[in-house]
């Protein structure tokens, strides 16, 4: 087995270890067969489905985190995306976090994965239905950067944990705000 593969292998299972919900756990069981029997699993075109990156962007106090209003699935979302070919998902979602959001200080606050989501994306164009098994990893930035809406996106907002529900009431983000604890 590649080592990347080796490594994100060990990662789930710490995660897996770690997690309080039996679900996430399951959830994390997913991943290892997939990424075992993909070898393309880090390129958009492995049809069933891919690995993606994320980053939820939290501030110094960890009470604001930072969305995205995604241009394609109209929807409040933590940055992040395809990883194109790149086995080192935390690299990722920190690249996806600046070229999204314009910020130049996002800090990993752990190596560590904050949190999985498997999810369907539906057809667009060409491009048929298939899963994300996204990888996220809590970011850290400041809040008093200025921020530049690419072309992926609506819309960025800080918005305070208390409030994120509004934006997007999925399980998924409520999931993330539970995992947040305040600096």
């Amino acid at each position: 087995m590649e080592p990347w593969r080796e490594e994100l292998s060990a990662r789930l299972a710490d995660y897996a270890a770690r997690a309080t919900d039996p679900g996430e756990a399951a959830m994390a069981a997913e991943y290892a067969p997939f990424i075992r029997t993909h070898a393309d699993c880090l390129l958009r075109t492995c049809v069933p489905g891919h690995l993606t990156g994320s980053a939820w962007i939290v501030d110094a106090t960890r009470r604001w985190t930072l969305l995205t209003h995604h241009h394609k699935l109209d929807r409040w979302l933590q940055l992040g995306g395809h990883v194109d070919g790149e086995p080192d998902l935390l690299a990722s979602a920190l690249r996806e976090a600046q070229e999204e959001s314009g910020l130049s200080s996002v800090l990993a606050a752990s190596p560590g994965i904050f949190d999985l989501d498997r999810h369907r994306i539906p057809t667009r164009g060409a491009e048929p239905e298939h899963w994300h098994y996204d990888v996220r990893f809590l970011i850290e930035a400041d809040r008093s950067e200025p921020l530049i809406v690419s072309g992926e996106s609506k819309d960025l907002a800080w918005i305070e944990l208390a409030r994120v529900a509004s934006f997007n009431p999925s399980e998924s983000m409520a999931r993330m705000v539970r995992k947040t604890r305040p600096a």
